[in-house]
C-alpha cells in the first residue's frame, strides 16, 4: 500500500513541478525534473499494484477421495 501512495505523491509533485512551477537552479530544468518525477511515480504506482495483486492469490487443492480433487481460491483477509 505504501508504494501505491508513494507513486501517487511522486506523480503529483512531478505534475506540479512540470506544469505549475518555474524556478531557476543552476543545472536543473524544472520541466525535466517534473517529467522524471511523474515517470518515477507512475512506475512506483504500477509496481505497488502488481505486488498488491500478486499477494492476494492463493489456490488450495484438496483431495477427498482417490481420483476426485477440488480446487478453491482463498483470499487472505484484508489488513488494516
Amino acid at each position: 500500500m505504501g508504494a501505491i501512495v508513494g507513486g501517487i505523491i511522486l506523480f503529483v509533485l512531478g505534475a506540479i513541478s512540470r506544469f505549475a512551477l518555474e524556478f531557476d537552479l543552476p543545472g536543473v530544468d524544472s520541466t525535466m525534473l517534473g517529467t522524471i518525477l511523474m515517470v518515477a511515480g507512475a512506475v512506483l504506482f504500477i509496481v505497488g499494484l502488481l505486488l498488491s495483486l500478486r499477494s492476494r492469490k492463493t489456490v488450495v487443492n484438496t483431495q477427498s477421495s482417490p481420483g476426485h480433487t477440488a480446487s478453491e481460491r482463498r483470499d487472505p483477509p484484508p489488513t488494516v
